[in-house]
């Protein structure tokens, strides 16, 4: 019997299961299909985690960005990546790499950077520039005629291609069309449309552009996953919100504990919040911090830092600055001091305490603020808002939890973007909220290799 998450009852009719992104390791034994991929522009894995959900393997993967590359190792440790800039990457190497011929390849996919065609940036005034993308500075307008180059050198028998919807609105249709020209002009038969992830299984409303190709030989036309008849609510992803405004934050008894980190160094990128760390044990119930590997098979190192129950912090003010750096203890049973900041305009931990927590507690479910750009308050009964790639800086606003006045954590994100719960994120809190930002959701992209597979390869 298939899992819970592919089951099909009656007739093609599909009942609603509860909300659930298979484990990694249950992923992995899902058994060959027999088809390969050859993925670019791989970021975390996204799309190459729903490809082999859908039974596909993943041979060959390209990505760019170092803090990216670390994430998909840990993930996919038998994918070969080459970490080129892709205007270097030759067709004829990949095909020498995974034991393939010009034509052999079932599947390319990829999802050139999308922000220069954004709705959400400044789009033309960058075009043909470099500018800041992730942890470098590169020109990004132009790699989906990276990706075109590879389709004409590789002729896949299909190809998948991901962007943003903004690639077919205004001012950036024309790149749009310019773009569509030169892959029918690879010998494929090219339809796009634009699928909007919350009804393909994953709770966000996150509209994407997407390209598939069909080589003119195969005598097949491009086919598209058709939508579900139900979509996930944020409460469904998140099972333990509580009704009301304010609540206990974990209400499932038998979910498991937040991770207990005995990491002794505060991350530099979090010091927006008005504390350095200097050594501590930390419960860390909000994914703020980077990991410390594997420590729970070793009993908890004692608390006893600048004295017996005593907690170190050096207050900084504003983002990181050394604005008023003073050295405190404070006792750990004692309520913790109050923690200050200098810009009003900060998504601070003590967030109630400035402007942007007071503009949250006006905004009703559903709602997004007026005044502060991307500041949205979710509606639990409903799909998660779009979540954005640079959201997880700390002074940027973003899509809050629902009920409390923080961001979201990071176990939070993988629900909500459809990442599997042991999916391994590397790097800060901003870079894991950067990956899960970027990336296509893999139950989205699971439900497009199917359709592939059942209706164009098969």
């Amino acid at each position: 019997m298939p899992p819970l998450w592919l089951r099909v009852v009656g007739e093609g009719v599909m009942t609603k299961p509860p909300y659930r992104v298979p484990l990694m390791t249950e992923i992995a034994a899902l058994p060959d299909n027999g088809l390969r991929v050859v993925s670019t522009f791989s970021g975390c894995g996204g799309s190459c985690l729903g490809f082999r959900m859908a039974g596909f393997r993943v041979l060959w993967a390209n990505e760019f960005i170092p803090a990216a590359q670390e994430t998909y190792r840990a993930n996919h440790p038998t994918t070969h990546l080459d970490t080129q800039d892709i205007r270097k990457v030759q067709p004829e190497a990949i095909l020498r790499t995974i034991g393939l011929k010009a034509g052999e390849l079932d599947c390319l996919e990829g999802s050139p950077p999308c922000a220069s065609f954004s709705t959400a940036g400044k789009r033309e005034k960058h075009w043909g520039k470099a500018k800041r993308y992730s942890d470098t500075v590169q020109r990004t307008d132009d790699l989906f005629f990276e990706y075109v180059r590879l389709v004409r050198g590789l002729q896949p028998k299909v190809f998948v291609a991901e962007n943003v919807s903004g690639l077919v609105k205004g001012v950036a249709k024309g790149v749009f069309l310019e773009v569509l020209k030169a892959l029918k002009g690879c010998g494929y038969r090219v339809r796009c449309k634009v699928l909007d992830a919350q009804w393909l299984g994953v709770p966000q409303a996150r509209q994407r552009t997407i390209f598939i190709g069909v080589r003119d030989d195969l005598g097949r036309e491009p086919v598209f996953p058709k939508p579900l008849p139900y979509r996930y609510s944020l409460r469904e992803a998140l099972p333990w919100i509580v009704r009301g405004k304010y609540g206990p934050k974990w209400k499932q008894a038998d979910a498991p504990s937040p991770t207990v980190s005995a990491q002794g160094c505060y991350n530099p990128e979090t010091s927006h919040q008005g504390l350095e760390l200097v050594e501590a044990v930390i419960h860390d119930t909000r994914g703020k911090f980077p990991s410390a590997g594997d420590v729970t098979d070793r009993p908890c190192p004692s608390i006893t830092v600048e004295g017996q129950g005593q907690f170190k912090v050096r207050l900084r003010g504003g983002s990181g600055s050394a604005f008023d750096q003073k050295k405190r203890a404070f006792d750990l049973d004692q309520p913790c001091p109050t923690i200050l900041g200098t810009k009003p305009n900060q998504f601070e931990l003590g967030m109630e305490r400035f402007a942007v927590g007071k503009e949250w507690d006006k905004l009703k479910p559903g709602e997004a603020s007026e005044k502060y750009f991307n500041l949205v308050r979710p509606d639990p009964e409903a799909p998660c808002p779009t979540i954005c790639a640079s959201h997880g800086h700390p002074g940027v606003a973003s899509v809050t939890h629902p009920t409390e006045k923080r961001k979201l954590s990071i176990a939070e994100l993988k629900r909500i973007c459809a990442f599997p719960d042991d999916f391994i994120l590397t790097g800060t809190y901003s870079q894991q909220w950067e990956r899960l930002g970027r990336a296509v959701p893999p139950v989205m992209m699971a439900a497009v290799a199917r359709t592939i597979r059942d209706e164009i390869l098969r």
